[in-house]
């Protein structure tokens, strides 16, 4: 993903160090072209987000190679879609999303699709939308994405976003699972409507893996129940 605050967490980056408890992962994107999928699995490594596309006309080069790789080595795995709310519509976005690696089956590997939401690396903050807006568009793409997969796609975002771009909107909890991005000691204050997370990026260097590190808020086991859809 695209935040690049600095990582307060170079501890943590380090398996041997942490619980054999904790449920650790990664997220991918065609900024990480050659990954040693073997060996990130070796590290410890137990799921991995990958990018499949952005708005509607990109999908990573990457993408393909990335996801078959995480396959073969046995790493639960999923796609993210980089939102774009001021190009186009949340339902085309989402159905162009699920027919270009963004699918989900309930074989138990793979993740539910995510809708990446975070500060427009293109131009202004909230893509030009008011909070009204970025909330339609955002219940436009999880609806579609739903109903064209059979489950609600995972929120990625920042509380700092999420506060400033739907207003801290409360309307996503109940259904759609939460991926916070926090480069802290902790997961701290979640976005509104939420009352825990899922899924918890932590630093945009999960050194000495490829891309950004991320914790399962839960067990392996019950990581493997939620891609199953339990």
């Amino acid at each position: 993903m695209r935040f690049q605050l600095p990582s307060l967490l170079a501890g943590l980056t380090l398996l041997t160090s942490a619980s054999a408890q904790t449920v650790y992962g990664i997220d991918v994107s065609g900024w990480q072209p050659s990954v040693n999928w073997q060996q990130v699995k070796a590290n410890g490594i137990q799921f991995v987000y990958i990018k499949a596309t952005e708005g509607t006309n990109y999908k990573s080069p990457e993408f393909n190679s990335q996801y078959t790789g995480a396959t073969n080595v046995g790493l639960i795995r999923g796609a993210y879609h980089f939102a774009l709310p001021d190009k186009s519509t949340g339902a085309a976005q989402a159905t162009y999303f699920a027919s270009n690696g963004g699918g989900w089956s309930a074989d138990g590997i793979t993740l539910p699709g995510v809708v990446d939401l975070e500060y427009n690396p293109y131009g202004s903050t909230c893509y030009g939308l008011s909070a009204s807006a970025m909330v339609n568009w955002i219940r436009d793409f999880s609806n579609t994405y739903k109903a064209r997969t059979g489950r609600p796609p995972v929120i990625y975002t920042s509380t700092s976003w999420w506060t400033t771009c739907t207003g801290n909107s409360g309307a996503f909890g109940a259904e759609n699972p939460l991926w916070v991005a926090r480069y802290a000691s902790s997961v701290g204050e979640i976005p509104n409507g939420w009352s825990f997370h899922s899924f918890w990026q932590y630093t945009d260097n999960a050194s000495p893996n490829p891309g950004d590190g991320n914790i399962w808020n839960g067990s392996s086991d019950n990581l493997k129940k939620f891609a199953k859809g339990g």
